[in-house]
């Protein structure tokens, strides 16, 4: 799913389906904005009404959210619900959702994995993932018992998780793309988030760039990179898009010798993300999804209406085109969205092919 393109109230239907579905077993979700009004959050108490086993983790310190979380964590353990606070000393910035269904021939769990704010799903440009593939399930599920205390920092199939090894994967990533560009094979990242402040990964990103990997990143807030400096950051474009939407998305897209490796992620490259809260990164891993989301990079990259090039002086200037030939993304994802997707529900997944 691209919010706002497509209507977030795909995710609200998910979750208030899995509340009434007799089906349903059990739902685990972690909330870290919350507002007072807000859908899924009452799809929640819903579902411990209907005798359900409902397990939420509330984050506190959301910043500006504070109240609301505090009084959905009350409402919620007065119904019933178990109330997780997470790991001591780490905020929970990570956005995952668990539903477990009893089916014919078992039980079988669905996962969705992005943003739960329904305020915002319809103003922020961001990613998110629905699937029933069964690894991706178990690796939830062991996400929740690892924030519930119950284990140690488990093996994932698929999630990086900070801050045990998100920045280490990613290190991991653009050192493996260094080492195609040296052995002449094809090499690139594209890289997309709010902010890019942490030193080690910028250093990374420098030596992939001397290696000879091109290396395009979009970047919508603070940028401690220097593009295109000679010798350094050669191969190095910065651009930023403030358009309608805001830009909020995190994507990292390594070609990978043509074997894309594309994930979406809930941090930005900042060191209180990758060392000071939980966060998560997961692959796509069909391959017609991650052709798109790397046409969406490709999109926005092309953008000359409302981009702006970072210089090697650290100022920017809008990037222009020749006449005719303006292109504004988000104007253009919006267009190839159509009228949308509806979104599917918890009986529409078990038709899904484990995407």
């Amino acid at each position: 799913m691209h919010h706002p393109y497509h209507a977030f109230d795909s995710v609200t239907r998910f979750v208030r389906e899995a509340a009434v579905d007799p089906a349903v077993l059990a739902i685990k979700m972690t909330l870290y904005r919350v507002s007072p009004a807000s859908p899924i959050a009452q799809a929640l108490r819903t579902a411990v009404e209907n005798g359900k086993e409902v397990t939420v983790l509330v984050e506190l310190q959301a910043r500006f959210d504070e109240e609301a979380n505090i009084g959905w964590a009350r409402a919620f353990e007065q119904v019933g619900a178990h109330v997780v606070s997470g790991l001591p000393g780490f905020k929970t910035h990570c956005k995952a959702c668990l539903v477990v269904r009893q089916e014919v021939d078992g039980v079988r769990l669905y996962c969705h994995l992005a943003t739960y704010n329904a305020r915002t799903g319809g103003i922020y440009g961001d990613l998110g993932l629905f699937t029933s593939r069964g690894s991706f399930g178990e690796d939830v599920n062991e996400l929740f018992s690892h924030l519930n205390g119950r284990t140690r920092p488990p093996h994932f199939h698929h999630l990086l998780v900070a801050p045990a090894d998100l920045r280490s994967g990613l290190v991991e990533r653009i050192r493996r793309e260094a080492d195609h560009a040296r052995a002449g094979r094809p090499a690139r990242i594209i890289a997309k988030m709010n902010r890019l402040v942490d030193r080690r990964l910028i250093e990374e990103l420098y030596a992939a760039s001397g290696a000879g990997v091109k290396i395009d990143l979009i970047v919508r807030g603070s940028c401690c990179l220097r593009p295109e400096v000679p010798g350094l950051s050669d191969n190095i474009r910065v651009i930023s898009i403030v358009d309608r939407y805001l830009e909020h998305a995190r994507i990292v897209h390594f070609d990978n010798a043509g074997q894309p490796d594309c994930l979406l992620a809930s941090a930005d490259w900042m060191p209180r993300n990758l060392d000071r809260r939980v966060e998560i990164a997961f692959p796509v891993l069909d391959p017609d999804l991650q052709s798109r989301i790397r046409e969406i990079l490709v999109i926005q990259l092309a953008d000359t209406v409302k981009a702006r090039r970072i210089l090697a002086n650290g100022r920017s200037v809008r990037v222009r085109a020749d006449a005719g030939t303006a292109l504004r993304a988000q104007e253009r994802l919006y267009d190839e969205a159509g009228e949308g997707m509806a979104g599917p529900s918890v009986l529409s997944l078990t038709l899904l092919y484990n995407a």
